[in-house]
């Protein structure tokens, strides 16, 4: 397919990363732990370094790979990124220890919709990025859109779900009910009375908010 051959392309002429987000993306294919991809992450971070926000919060850590390239693009944000399994939270904090951006970034260890009022004390947020539970996106982005600054954008990951929220038909139960998930959660997003919204078709479709 063309697009497929696009995608390719793009990819391959993005510059070589450091090593360590290199070990990183390898660690990550290797076990499964889903990250950006990578033109996906190239188009938000660029958004980042326009916007030139002073304070991040990121919904889903993993092993800390968006949090550690949003520090490299944006130097002077303090990133507030939220993870609750025990064991990518560890990981995400070698590598940041790796990354010499201990003072920079802060996880929050628990679940995104327990942790309110300790997120709240690092906010406003000038940009959120959600990337974490796609069944939860909807809940994820009230509760924390109350917490973004007047400029703020909001940058949504996974939005079209490797192109499966046009397929007519899913036989996997458990993908189908996901996709409409995400399906309702973009149709919700596109018509908010507070936000515009634009749902890029890179990586693994990123939706941009932004207050009306």
């Amino acid at each position: 397919m063309m697009n497929d051959k696009l995608h390719a392309y793009i990819e391959e002429i993005i510059p070589e990363r450091p090593q360590l987000l290199d070990k990183m993306e390898q660690y990550a294919k290797e076990h499964n732990v889903p990250i950006m991809e990578l033109a996906g992450i190239e188009a938000m971070l660029q958004l980042l370094r326009i916007q030139r926000p002073k304070t991040i919060l990121e919904v889903g850590t993993a092993i800390g790979y968006s949090a550690i390239r949003m520090a490299f693009a944006v130097p002077e944000a303090k990133i507030i990124t939220i993870e609750r399994d025990v064991e990518r939270y560890q990981l995400a904090e070698q590598y940041i220890d790796e990354a010499r951006k201990k003072e920079q970034i802060r996880i929050i260890k628990g679940d995104a919709l327990e942790v309110e009022e300790d997120v709240i004390k690092h906010g406003p947020y000038d940009a959120i990025f959600i990337d974490a539970a796609k069944g939860q996106y909807q809940r994820f982005f009230e509760l924390y859109s109350r917490y973004l600054s007047y400029d703020g954008v909001i940058i949504t990951d996974n939005v079209l779900f490797k192109g499966l929220v046009c397929e007519p038909v899913i036989e996997n139960k458990r993908i189908r009910n996901l996709v409409k998930k995400i399906d309702v959660f973009n149709k919700w997003l596109m018509s908010h009375p507070e936000y515009h919204t634009v749902i890029l078709p890179v990586g693994d479709g990123v939706a941009i908010s932004k207050k009306r």
